[in-house]
């Protein structure tokens, strides 16, 4: 078994460590190894639509994952206090969220707004006296920033009631033997104790977010993320900048990654 679990971190791994490899090429090939130069990091640096896409990623990312950590929270106390067939139900509306193929949720989430926009922006004309200066809606930041808030929004859901189902229920019952508001028991018994988890589900989030690429596609719009723009200029030709790019994306994840495992161990163990 240690030896086939090694065989399926060396077929995973070994592509990326490729890239990354080949991302310091001195020469023009992405596959080829020419010499050793940080050139191509330098050129990406200074590229002013990576810098762009990259804000884009970062602004879009940050917003989802601060909606989606707010909304989820909530989520996950009120559904903590439900019992029965409805909390089963709910419960796998949550999981489903979360295995559904992110082309499905890109298609039925263009499909939404399309549909939303079409009867919202008749009705908003209504109302001016020249119904074609009126504003419309359009696919753009604001329906990226609602499809990984959707997208991410299970996430910190399972996350934070993971962390519910570890808390004791004397801490809420002590608390109103004292005579505490249910919002005073949340406001400084819960949320203390679950905000490592909150900060897990929203550093989750952000990867999720900024890495996404298959649902930005369909509801970007006229906006470019980081992602849209590596596939883009992949279909131009693979050059070594793709390369420093990608390991820059891969870094930056896997340490959001790992600093969100380490959160949620370290909120795990009992306090002493």
């Amino acid at each position: 078994m240690r030896f086939y679990a090694f065989c399926v971190y060396v077929f995973l791994y070994t592509p990326i460590a490729i890239i990354a490899l080949f991302s310091f090429s001195a020469g023009r090939s992405a596959s080829q190894l020419e010499g050793f130069s940080f050139k191509w990091y330098g050129r990406a640096v200074n590229n002013p639509f990576v810098m762009d896409a990259l804000g884009n990623s970062i602004f879009v990312a940050f917003v989802s994952a601060t909606l989606a950590s707010i909304l989820g929270t909530l989520m996950a106390v009120g559904l903590q206090g439900i019992r029965g067939p409805v909390r089963a139900l709910f419960d796998s509306l949550i999981y489903i969220a979360v295995m559904i193929p992110g082309i499905v949720i890109g298609i039925a989430t263009l499909i939404a707004l399309v549909t939303v926009f079409d009867v919202v922006n008749p009705w908003v004309a209504s109302f001016w006296a020249d119904a074609a200066a009126a504003p419309k809606l359009s696919m753009g930041m604001g329906s990226l920033i609602a499809a990984h808030t959707m997208f991410t929004l299970a996430l910190v859901v399972i996350i934070v009631r993971a962390r519910l189902s570890t808390l004791e229920s004397a801490l809420s019952e002590a608390s109103a033997d004292l005579y505490a508001t249910p919002f005073g028991t949340f406001r400084q018994i819960t949320l203390p104790l679950i905000a490592p988890a909150i900060l897990a589900g929203f550093l989750l989030s952000f990867t999720f977010s900024f890495d996404d690429f298959i649902i930005a596609f369909f509801v970007a719009g006229s906006e470019t993320t980081l992602p849209i723009y590596i596939f883009s200029s992949i279909r131009r030709g693979i050059t070594p900048e793709v390369n420093a790019i990608g390991t820059m994306v891969m870094v930056t994840s896997l340490i959001l990654l790992v600093i969100a495992q380490l959160i949620l161990r370290g909120g795990a163990k009992p306090k002493r």
